[in-house]
């Protein structure tokens, strides 16, 4: 989230560049009570700020999402967890690549999610396994 925000204040004009080791350092402090050692442990520690691409957090918390809602229908197909336990990931491998994989980028992602899942997206199957991994992690 402090990747994001700081994108957001950066596009609309309130953060100069300059500013963001600092703006870094405080949301580190005030969000997660962490004091940043540097700024290569800071904001220079993401490889996309340094090639000048903004706007990666977002599509990378959709695709997270999404991959819930994938993982949910390979879950109907195949025993999955149980193939990673195994260290047998071939079927995972075989169903990824015969339902999302072949196509590349010749599909759209909301026509490819809704092709394999049956229908649009739907976030609550990523809040639902959020719940579920962090419940089982810290006894919640």
């Amino acid at each position: 989230m402090v990747r994001y925000e700081i994108e957001k204040m950066l596009i609309e004009g309130s953060l100069a560049v300059k500013d963001i080791p600092a703006v870094w350092n405080r949301m580190y402090k005030d969000y997660l009570g962490i004091d940043v050692p540097s700024d290569r442990e800071g904001c220079l520690q993401d490889t996309h700020w340094s090639g000048g691409m903004l706007g990666y957090f977002p599509s990378y918390a959709l695709g997270s999402a999404y991959g819930a809602q994938f993982l949910s229908v390979m879950n109907q197909d195949l025993d999955v967890y149980g193939a990673v336990a195994a260290n047998d990931i071939a079927k995972i491998t075989a169903w990824l690549g015969a339902k999302i994989h072949q196509y590349g980028c010749m599909k759209d992602p909301k026509d490819l999610l809704e092709e394999v899942c049956g229908g649009p997206f739907d976030a609550k199957y990523y809040t639902d396994y959020l719940e579920k991994k962090f419940s089982a992690l810290y006894g919640l």
